[in-house]
């Protein structure tokens, strides 16, 4: 009688939530024919089978880059039922915030079928001076200096109250400002963007760039915005502001042109970086099929080094706060050169924490290159290239001069994660955090899930359930 063999390898066991109900429950990561899938079962909605990774191998690195997580100086919520719910941070929580998000606005000038915030023209609603201050104290009672801070919406720009928020945020011990925007006002408002440029160092504008075709930008913002983003980019660029493009990738739509906004990106004097962010399904998400839109980090990964020379295989590493949904590269951007770094980072420095060092030894030739194209601050003879914090999986970047803010190049692929692939073991890792109007700090991927709008409504009976032992887990 022939064996009966399972035709997966089981890898480990977590607990998730069910996409329909949202109640936890418990779920397998198997391998399947190179794949890395999770499985689970819903006792009312049936089973699950949702792609994590298309690759197995890099999934498997992954795994090991892991190092201890850095806490917050306060906790801001018990625990009381149990990650997810709970969030606000727990004591439960694995990491501080690398990122703090302060929305500001639900309004927007672009009313986007795929917006996690469901913003849109039709919401009025803008916190006040007062509110946002608040916000931003808890961060900094939380963190002490923290690391980026994001003024976003809705669309910030709008706010009325703007330069008011940019001059609080300044005034407070915040280490790199940035402003999340679809540009449309830096792209009409030349004095705009000078005003915006005084506010460097330190501050970064983060501008939606999410493809060069026409049919695309209007299944994904509900408007042509290729003249909007040439002319945002030419007054950037006039002005040297410290810009991330950002691209929300839809599978089959603009995950192609990946290669092409890489290439793009590299020739732009103020773009210090491209950050790659896959469909989240949460908010609105028009025209979104799970079965075939969503895109896994490994399968952005890989359209970065099948679509572009800029980086090889070692130079695309997991962020090891978070490796689960974070990948970065770094690079140095030298006139018509673009020479990748992450790959020179040796192995057992990499989950060392806030410092790096970038050795040369290997590559006798590139460190020649390097240093004859930099001043004589440094010696032709200098061992080693030491950058601060390269391993942050944000912009925060500080390098010794002669290598200035300017000469860097980022990739980072940031996978938020929703009901179908919500990992718990990865949640608590979760380093990109939204601050709530009452001020506690909670992970991206669970605001949007849980507590956004009046989703907490249907989180308290889910909270009720757990208290009364009928609630999953």
């Amino acid at each position: 009688m022939p064996e009966k063999v399972r035709p997966y390898l089981f890898l480990d066991l977590t607990n998730s939530i069910c996409s329909t109900c949202y109640r936890k429950v418990e779920a397998k990561i198997v391998a399947e024919d190179g794949k890395v899938y999770m499985l689970k079962t819903c006792m009312r909605h049936g089973r699950e089978k949702v792609l994590l990774s298309s690759d197995l191998a890099y999934y498997q690195r992954s795994r090991a880059f892991i190092k201890p997580g850095e806490m917050p100086l306060r906790w801001n919520t018990p625990i009381r039922y149990g990650c997810p719910y709970d969030c606000g941070l727990c004591p439960d929580h694995e990491q501080h915030s690398c990122l703090s998000i302060i929305e500001v606005t639900d309004r927007c000038n672009l009313q986007c079928p795929i917006c996690y915030a469901d913003s849109s023209p039709h919401r009025e609603a803008y916190r006040s001076l007062e509110q946002i201050e608040f916000m931003m104290d808890a961060v900094v009672a939380n963190e002490g200096e923290p690391d980026v801070m994001q003024i976003s919406g809705g669309e910030p720009t709008l706010h009325p109250d703007f330069f008011a928020i940019l001059d609080a945020a300044k005034e407070r011990p915040i280490k790199h400002l940035m402003v999340n925007t679809n540009g449309i006002r830096i792209s009409q408002d030349r004095e705009f963007v000078q005003r915006l440029a005084s506010y460097m160092p330190g501050f970064e504008i983060y501008l939606q760039f999410d493809s060069f075709e026409r049919d695309t930008l209007m299944e994904l913002r509900g408007a042509d915005l290729r003249e909007v983003r040439r002319r945002a980019i030419e007054h950037l660029n006039e002005f040297n502001l410290s810009t991330t493009l950002v691209v929300t990738l839809k599978k089959g739509r603009n995950d192609r042109e990946i290669g092409d906004i890489l290439k793009y990106a590299v020739r732009q004097r103020a773009v210090r970086g491209v950050t790659f962010q896959p469909i989240q399904e949460a908010g609105r998400t028009e025209d979104f099929s799970a079965g075939t839109d969503r895109l896994t980090l490994s399968e952005v990964r890989q359209g970065i080094l099948d679509q572009s020379d800029l980086f090889a295989e070692d130079d695309l590493l997991p962020v090891p706060c978070h490796p689960d949904c974070l990948a970065m590269g770094y690079a140095l951007k030298l006139g018509d050169d673009v020479i990748p770094l992450t790959g020179l980072i040796p192995p057992e420095t990499l989950l060392e924490g806030t410092r790096s060092t970038i050795v040369f030894e290997q590559d006798p030739e590139l460190k020649k290159r390097l240093f004859s194209l930099f001043s004589t601050a440094h010696s032709p003879d200098s061992s080693a290239l030491s950058l601060k914090q390269l391993l942050c999986c944000l912009p925060l970047l500080q390098v010794p001069e002669p290598i200035s803010y300017d000469n860097v190049f980022r990739v980072i692929i940031m996978k938020f994660m929703d009901a179908r692939d919500l990992d718990v073991r990865s949640v608590k890792k979760s380093c990109v955090h939204i601050v709530h109007p009452d001020g506690r700090i909670i992970p991206f991927d669970t605001y949007n899930l849980f507590y956004r709008d009046g989703k907490e409504a249907e989180l308290e009976r889910l909270r009720l359930e757990i208290s009364a032992g009928r609630g999953g887990l």
